[in-house]
């Protein structure tokens, strides 16, 4: 069998890389608040967009899934008082998701539990150092 090149090698380790970091927050989170990693990634977006709210689409692109997977998301965490939905007043077409007030203290929460989850699997010290390796997953992120 031939070998596989550097960057098959590279692209496999990344993938068993998130999905360690996927189960570790999923976890830990899940355990202390009741959130997949998914669900947290869906509040900290919508806590960074301006009124706390964003178009599905948008969402679904800075999160980097479909429009279907986030909805897919959303229903849940629309039925326990997160996130609520809403329509635009001037193009009937268009709803936003919007972050509640329990999805603000949620996220509170649980983003010093995300902080400490990171920095186990990643102390800080080795995330300060520049390196290639940043600059390449930057590049995935976009292609």
């Amino acid at each position: 069998m031939k070998p596989v090149s550097q960057s098959l090698s590279f692209c496999l380790r990344l993938a068993r890389a998130h999905a360690a970091l996927l189960r570790r927050f999923d976890g830990r989170l899940g355990t202390l608040h009741g959130l997949s990693f998914g669900d947290f990634l869906v509040l900290l977006h919508l806590s960074r967009a301006p009124g706390g709210k964003l178009r599905r689409i948008d969402l679904a692109g800075q999160i980097g899934v479909t429009a279907s997977a986030v909805t897919r998301t959303l229903i849940p965490l629309e039925r326990i008082g997160l996130v609520t939905r809403q329509r635009d007043a001037h193009d009937a077409r268009v709803g936003y998701a919007v972050l509640t007030k329990a999805g603000w203290r949620l996220l509170e929460d649980s983003l010093e539990s995300a902080e400490l989850i990171s920095q186990d699997a990643i102390p800080p010290e080795n995330v300060r150092r520049p390196s290639a390796l940043s600059e390449l997953l930057a590049q995935l992120e976009v292609s």
